[in-house]
């Protein structure tokens, strides 16, 4: 007895050896706790990967040729301008924060667009109008509440947002004219989280009420009158509805909703007869995205199947689809047409190539790329596309396994079996999709790891019944998907079911830490990033105008029953169980997870002798977006791995 507890001393002070030697330091607007110097080798070979750009498409110039795009040549994200295809990468905005969206002003009075902006991830955003005749930036609303949903009115004169201004919570209905900046009156007070979808010539608005992913509902709102009216009448059954734009001669509504089964489909509702059309009932996958061309005449829409988008265009009287280019596999956002209809802009993105703008001549079919993104100079043919595969899990489907989708990064050249992290994404209703990766690549092509992105039960994508098997109760099911993939893993030849590691961000940062503690003999390492320790001190701490939204989805802690269940299962509560060497990434101004949650964490695995590193940014929020916060958090990753997956010694 004696013997074997002078041995488990002595195994506890080696693993925690290196986190000894370290001390907390600052630099910048990081803190550094327990990571130890960071070797230049890592620093070097980041490097490259570190610098991969990316292109997103935003919007189409109204008065001539070019684009607008976001894409970073410092530290943050900014607007640049593209005057033709293959163009000079023009940069606009110059701000510390990054920049994400823009809008061109829809008239021609004006020559500028619309943006929002936070500060240090706080998600607080602000609404600016940038002047492209003067380079000057205003400030259009109060500096404190949270705006989203910016949407023109339209003429273009006045500007419909969400708010939260009044009291903090609700987001009610605004609107702002650009000639009296920071002043905006309620046209709509809600409870809840409300959104403007679209606008009309005679002063009608499109709204969402978002409930919850698995419920939300449509509504016209007549601002003269102001007289609110649903698009259908609510009833027994949950339903979701997507986005929504009024038809081109205004009698009727494009939207997509899941109301006829498990996806969401594209309709048109004809606001006079009431008549629905599904145009999509051809397709078993959820429609994302859809824009209506500016004459009202064409309808294009992007399909999600199995991860992989679709890029479909109707005629939108006839609804008989027009031909378009075949695209490579890819992921597709933002469609939109430009001012004469002849071209559609959009956002393509796939394993082996990051995000890039993008057009389509509809006359010709022709595809034009209009940026092209530097990879680092790094080669291209290297970087590893992912298989999709799908592996049984604990429960059954009308007697037969279900099975959970998950994809599959293998690196190309691997000698012995190969070391494996489970990257678990987030939402915890997201999906992961086959998107260039420069971190994923980097673990394969440089460290010979295997990455294995599963979509467990709550992931988007897979039906509203999928959506729903980890609510309340059930939460613990998603964390037995990850056991199941597990035990897939211990099956595979060609994998080391002695090291396998988990890795995952804001709720996939609490499936890191229950799977550490559920599965502490099979885990060889984790990294949590800004994710959540204890579901209840997070439901009582997350900002106020999400936490009812949350509670649809985890359960209300506030129910004595749902409250004992949540601290039962709690990683905080478990982490005695935890015996791997554990990574805390957090952001201090967190509005989504806060801080609270990963420093309870780190205090309660050092209380119990557990071994942990802890990074917080004190400029960054719900993940980090500034390049250098990035650099060094994704280089402490790599050394992490290297010295507790691939136990790679380092002096």
């Amino acid at each position: 007895m004696l013997f074997r507890t002078l041995f488990l001393f002595f195994i506890i002070n080696i693993i925690m050896l290196p986190f000894a030697l370290t001390q907390v330091r600052e630099f910048g607007s990081l803190v550094s706790d327990g990571i130890p110097e960071i070797p230049s080798r890592i620093i070097d070979r980041m490097n490259q990967y570190q610098n991969v750009r990316s292109a997103s498409f935003l919007d189409w110039n109204p008065s001539g040729e070019g684009i607008l795009i976001t894409t970073r040549f410092g530290d943050t994200n900014q607007i640049h301008f593209v005057q033709s295809p293959g163009g000079a990468r023009q940069q606009v905005t110059f701000f510390r924060e990054p920049v994400s969206s823009a809008k061109y002003y829809p008239g021609k009075e004006k020559q500028g667009f619309l943006f929002a902006m936070d500060i240090g991830g706080g998600e607080f955003y602000q609404l600016f109008y940038f002047d492209l005749n003067t380079g000057k930036s205003t400030l259009l609303t109060d500096g404190k509440a949270r705006n989203t949903g910016a949407t023109y009115s339209h003429s273009g004169k006045e500007v419909f947002f969400s708010s939260n201004l009044r009291n903090g919570k609700d987001m009610d209905i605004r609107i702002l004219s650009l000639d009296r900046p920071g002043v905006s009156e309620i046209i709509l007070q809600t409870k809840g989280q409300w959104r403007v979808t679209d606008t009309s010539s005679d002063n009608k608005i499109l709204l969402l009420e978002y409930i919850s992913i698995n419920e939300s509902y449509l509504y016209w709102y007549d601002i003269p009158a102001k007289k609110l009216s649903p698009v259908a009448e609510k009833c027994d059954q949950k339903i979701s509805y997507g986005d929504a734009c009024w038809s081109g001669d205004g009698k009727g509504i494009y939207y997509t909703s899941d109301e006829s089964g498990e996806f969401k489909n594209l309709y048109y509702h004809d606001l006079a007869t009431g008549k629905k059309e599904n145009l999509s009932a051809h397709i078993s996958w959820d429609i994302e995205e859809f824009h209506l061309s500016k004459d009202g005449k064409k309808l294009v829409y992007v399909s999600n199947e199995d991860g992989i988008s679709k890029l479909r265009l109707i005629d939108a009287a006839t609804k008989t689809e027009l031909p378009l280019p075949e695209l490579p596999v890819c992921l597709i956002s933002g469609i939109s047409f430009n001012q004469d209809d002849t071209q559609l802009g959009l956002t393509i993105n796939s394993p082996q190539s990051p995000s890039d703008a993008y057009s389509i001549r509809l006359a010709t079919q022709e595809l034009i790329r209009w940026t092209y993104s530097e990879v680092g100079g790094l080669n291209k043919a290297n970087f590893v596309t992912p298989k999709l595969i799908h592996y049984p899990t604990f429960d059954s489907i009308d007697g037969k396994a279900r099975m959970i989708p998950a994809f599959y990064y293998h690196p190309k050249q691997s000698q012995g079996k190969i070391p494996v992290v489970i990257s678990i994404h987030g939402g915890p209703e997201s999906q992961e999709l086959p998107g260039f990766n420069s971190y994923y690549q980097y673990l394969i092509n440089e460290l010979g790891v295997a990455v294995i992105a599963p979509n467990v039960r709550g992931s988007a994508g897979y039906g509203k019944t999928y959506l729903t098997l980890d609510n309340g109760f059930k939460r613990e099911d998603s964390v037995k998907d990850i056991g199941s993939l597990i035990e897939w893993i211990h099956t595979q030849d060609q994998l080391d079911a002695k090291k396998i590691a988990v890795y995952g961000g804001s709720y996939g940062g609490y499936m890191v830490l229950s799977s550490m503690y559920l599965y502490h003999d099979k885990i060889k390492a984790g990294i949590d990033i800004v994710g959540i320790s204890n579901l209840v001190t997070f439901l009582e701490n997350t900002q106020e105008y999400r936490r009812d939204l949350r509670r649809v989805e985890y359960g209300d802690e506030r129910d004595p029953q749902m409250r004992e269940y949540l601290i039962k299962i709690a990683p905080t509560t478990n982490a005695k169980k935890i015996t791997s060497p554990l990574f805390i990434v957090q952001g201090l101004n967190d509005p989504r997870v806060p801080a609270s949650e990963s420093e309870q964490m780190v205090k309660t695995i050092r209380e119990n002798n557990g071994a942990v590193w802890y990074l917080l940014a004190k400029n960054e929020g719900h993940g980090f977006r500034k390049k250098v916060n990035r650099d060094y958090y994704l280089n402490a990753m790599i050394l992490f791995w290297e010295m507790f997956l691939l136990d790679i010694t380092h002096s």
